[in-house]
Parts: structure tokens; C-alpha cells; sequence
């Protein structure tokens, strides 16, 4: 194990500041190249001391600026037109880079980095997905993944395109 000193907030570790174990793989490819963390050496803990103060002032800064754009974001609905089957599910899937992409366009802009996606989605309908502007601040934003312009109005509305093109189907045999 490891002992670094983190230089902001990592969910699921700690706070910024606090001095945590971690495995040698987890430091080595992802907290020291992101620059979260620094190796607890009594240099470092002695230069993160002296500069703790101007840490923390970037800190919130960024946090405020996260808040001033959560505001607009929250609640936003991009819309992703895929092909998908008759059953609904797609062919490929929605990743956090489709979505950091519909984001940007819709004005806001994002990295793929921030997208906090379990798995891709891979049926169509309406998603909700988690976007972390900072560490502290996260908003919702969802994803209307759809067969064509009409069916995502449709899902926006809470109609089920599939269900309703199956209705259509059903009048034209009776006719």
C-alpha cells in the first residue's frame, strides 16, 4: 500500500488534504497522473501544508464555477437517434462520450471524463445520467435515446414509440 496525500476530493477514498493508503496500481495510473494526490513524503506533507490555503481558494473557486453551470444544466434532455430493433435495443450502445458530445452541442460543455456512466445504455427510451461537474457537485441530465426525431417527442412526452408504432401496424392490417 501507499500513502498519498490528496489534493482534492476523491469520492469512495476521502477529502482533500487527508493522507489515505491506497494500492500502488490505483496511485501509480490514475491519482498521480490526474494530479488528485501527491506521495505523503515529509517534503510533500510539508510543501502541502505551505500551500494548503492556495489549494483550497482554487478549490472553491472551481466549485463555484461548477455550481454557476449546474444551474444551467440541471434538467437539460439531449437526444441521441441511434438505429435500434423492433424490440427497442440498440445496435451498439450510448457511451459517455456520445453523451459529453450531445451535451456540448446543446451549449454546456463537458468532458467525457465527467459522464459517470454504470454501463452503456443500449435500449432506447429515456435515461437518467449522472454528469460531475467537480468533485462536490454533480447534476442530472437525461439522455432521450431514440429511433428518429418523432420517437424522441414521443418519449419526451411519455409515449412509448414502439408500442404506438405496433398500434399503427395493427390499423393498416385492418383496413
Amino acid at each position: 500500500m501507499v500513502d498519498l496525500i490528496l489534493l482534492e476530493r476523491v469520492e469512495k477514498l476521502g477529502q482533500m488534504g487527508q493522507v489515505v493508503k491506497v494500492r500502488p496500481g490505483y496511485a501509480r495510473n490514475y491519482l498521480l497522473p490526474q494530479k488528485k494526490a501527491m506521495r505523503a513524503t515529509k517534503e510533500n506533507l510539508a510543501y502541502f501544508d505551505t500551500q494548503r490555503a492556495q489549494l483550497e481558494a482554487t478549490n472553491l473557486q472551481r466549485k463555484s464555477e461548477a455550481v454557476q453551470v449546474a444551474e444551467k444544466t440541471e434538467g437539460v434532455t439531449v437526444v441521441l437517434i441511434r438505429q435500434a430493433g423492433e424490440s427497442g435495443q440498440l445496435y451498439g450502445s450510448v457511451a459517455a462520450r456520445d453523451i459529453a458530445e450531445a451535451v456540448t452541442k446543446a451549449g454546456i460543455t463537458i468532458s467525457r471524463n465527467q459522464v459517470v456512466l454504470d454501463h452503456p445504455i443500449k435500449v432506447l427510451g429515456m435515461h437518467p445520467v449522472r454528469v460531475m461537474l467537480h468533485p462536490e457537485v454533480g447534476v442530472t441530465v437525461t439522455a432521450n435515446v431514440a429511433q428518429s426525431e418523432e420517437g424522441a417527442r414521443m418519449q419526451a412526452a411519455g409515449i412509448n414509440p414502439l408500442t404506438q408504432q405496433d398500434d399503427d401496424d395493427e390499423d393498416d392490417q385492418r383496413s
